[in-house]
């Protein structure tokens, strides 16, 4: 797998996002009520249960792990210049509702080889092949949660994705003790010769989702 490539000179932080809807992915009633023109999903599964495996999951999560373990490439991740008064996202209740708008935080956490974690306006590039064909997809961060029962995040897709949406990664430790993550999306192609493959592509989201969720069980971790 290509290591991640960290450039100090953003080249997509002047691009807007693709779709409207920002936050949309937390909304409870996506999957019965998603934005206009959208198909929404959602997906969740027991990792384990216990402190150990909900850091350790909250973790994979908030450092592209996710990503990463699922055989995606995540490429050019830049940080929001702090000079400019850019999107931090959206603060979320524990129900999913938003409660107002995040303010900005100039400070970045590393990992040890320096990737930055998820912030809000960080923005990456994430690369797949399929059968062989390359496809590059950028994204921007538009809100994470970081709370004692619920870490996560979500990305929106900027200009050059195949597809118009976003998509949400949450790990939730519930009143059991029992660790869940839930992946949830709302998504449509962004050009009409993705439109032509949205079989291929909506058969590519299952196997992808498939792959996130594999690469953080418990083997895996």
């Amino acid at each position: 797998m290509a290591s991640e490539q960290i450039r100090t000179r953003a080249t997509h932080s002047g691009q807007a996002l693709t779709y409207a809807a920002i936050g949309a992915s937390q909304a409870p009633d996506l999957l019965y009520y998603p934005p206009k023109g959208f198909k929404p999903f959602e997906s969740t599964v027991r990792l384990g249960s216990g402190d150990e495996r909900f850091e350790s999951a909250a973790e994979a999560v908030l450092t592209w792990g996710i990503q990463r373990g699922s055989g995606i490439s995540v490429q050019n991740i830049e940080l929001p210049p702090s000079s400019e008064s850019d999107y931090a996202g959206l603060v979320y209740d524990a129900e999913g509702n938003p409660i107002g708008p995040r303010e900005l935080d100039d400070s970045h956490v590393y990992t040890e080889d320096g990737t930055p974690h998820v912030a809000p306006g960080v923005t990456a590039e994430l690369v797949v092949h399929i059968f062989g064909v390359k496809f590059v997809a950028p994204v921007r961060v538009v809100s994470v949660t970081s709370d004692e029962n619920r870490v996560g995040f979500a990305y929106g897709t900027l200009p050059g994705h195949p597809e118009i949406g976003e998509e949400s990664f949450m790990i939730e430790r519930r009143a059991d003790d029992s660790v869940w993550v839930t992946i949830r999306s709302f998504s449509k192609p962004s050009t009409w010769y993705y439109r032509i493959g949205s079989p291929l592509g909506r058969w590519q989201q299952r196997k992808a989702t498939k792959q996130y969720l594999r690469a953080l069980l418990p083997a895996r971790a």
